[in-house]
């Protein structure tokens, strides 16, 4: 097992790096050249790929093998990195990114998207059962260091590293990742999956893909289970910097602070299905400790609301605003693992030709759940006020505690 997770764990890290890239330092780097907030913030349609996935999985899956995407998509993403080191955005200009610039963007997350496909394949074809919670432990820590690295590690070396050069840093790390996909000896034994002689179409792919046992009640799950968390977990610090928290501490606590919950929860959960196996049984008490975390955040708010005073004056309650600001984090953490543990089971019972999509499609529904309230959660608490935008963050956070009762025999086995 060792044999298959380093290599994984050097991948996946590598993966992390284009989301922390153009979450973290992108809109720092634009914003210091010059760039106006709406522009910096126009920048994040550059995304769109990735809700794009299920366009090119079916070709992942029936065109050749999964290793050979991924080496590819890797040092295409390498070959991306050195043009942009080319087009650095325009200093002091409201103009930014040249056209040139965005388009190698956008093609940089169609590759990091077709390279995210790939390797989460692999990972079905390549996991024992027995395996599957330490390797979806080994994929979300390292995916969250690898956005961690990249959104505040290289962010803290940009007074020194230049727009050519961290560009120049990153291609070096792709097409060193894409030597490790094709050399790895765990991958390697891995055969192309058989293409039928005529391909299916897209509406009977979808059929099948939807046939597969449990698919349908975990669609629903995987787009549901992080909806009021996303929602209250976007707004909290927010408030608690309205309330007299400076910047600098939700720094620490809602940056380093969070990521190390986080990875700590991740980690967790991971040991815990070593000794389970059975994600199920897993998610049904740590939803639970979410859902009582949350009702708790909820309440503080409505107290500091009902005050009309802050965080500030009483160290009381800074303590237990910051400490449930990580427990949230920790626990999300935890939810996170099992939850793509059971994603991957899941897609582990489709046919061969058919994983690839299978995964692709609960990962998109996946994301979708994980944009949906964190982009709307602010439009919420204007519209509605403060304590009907979190009591409807706990209802939702509610949904999946109940949905989980109707899981189907296939996925409790």
């Amino acid at each position: 097992m060792r044999r298959k997770l380093l290599p994984m764990a050097g991948l996946y890290l590598v993966q992390g790096l284009p989301y922390g890239l153009q979450s973290g330092l992108l809109p720092m780097l634009l914003r210091a050249g010059g760039l106006s907030l709406t522009r910096v913030g126009l920048a994040k349609g550059l995304y769109a790929p990735w809700l794009f996935k299920l366009v090119w999985a079916p070709l992942v899956d029936t065109r050749g093998s999964p290793r050979v995407w991924l080496t590819l998509s890797t040092a295409a993403l390498g070959v991306l990195c050195g043009l942009l080191a080319v087009f650095p955005p325009a200093e002091g200009s409201q103009v930014g990114l040249s056209t040139t610039a965005a388009g190698l963007l956008l093609l940089l997350n169609l590759g990091a998207a077709v390279q995210d496909v790939a390797l989460d394949t692999l990972a079905v074809q390549l996991l024992e059962p027995s395996e599957l919670g330490p390797g979806n432990t080994v994929q979300v820590v390292a995916y969250k260091l690898g956005a961690a690295l990249a959104g505040g590690g290289l962010l803290a070396l940009v007074p020194t590293l230049s727009w050519p050069l961290l560009f120049l840093l990153l291609a070096a790390v792709y097409l060193l990742a894409a030597a490790l996909a094709w050399a790895t000896p765990a991958l390697q034994h891995l055969s192309p999956p058989q293409p039928s002689a005529t391909p299916p179409r897209p509406q009977h792919q979808l059929q099948a893909v939807l046939a597969v046992p449990g698919t349908l009640w975990l669609a629903g799950f995987v787009l549901t289970y992080k909806l009021g968390e996303q929602g209250a977990g976007s707004l909290f610090p927010l408030l608690l910097l309205d309330r007299g928290t400076s910047a600098q501490e939700l720094g620490l606590w809602n940056g380093v602070g969070a990521v190390l919950c986080s990875i700590a929860g991740s980690s967790l959960g991971g040991a815990l299905l070593v000794r389970h196996r059975q994600p199920l049984p897993l998610l049904r008490p740590v939803i639970k400790l979410r859902l009582g975390s949350l009702a708790c955040q909820t309440a503080l708010l409505f107290r500091l609301d009902t005050l009309g005073t802050g965080v500030g004056p009483s160290p009381v309650l800074k303590g237990v605003a910051l400490l449930n600001l990580c427990l949230q984090h920790f626990l999300g953490g935890l939810v996170t693992t099992i939850t793509f543990t059971l994603m991957m089971r899941c897609s582990q019972l489709a046919p061969g030709a058919l994983q690839a999509t299978h995964y692709s499609l609960l990962a998109t529904l996946e994301l979708l759940g994980k944009l949906l309230l964190s982009t709307l959660a602010g439009a919420l608490a204007d519209g509605l006020g403060l304590r009907p935008c979190f009591s409807l963050f706990l209802a939702l956070s509610a949904v999946p505690a109940l949905y989980l009762g109707l899981a189907p025999p296939s996925l409790t086995r």
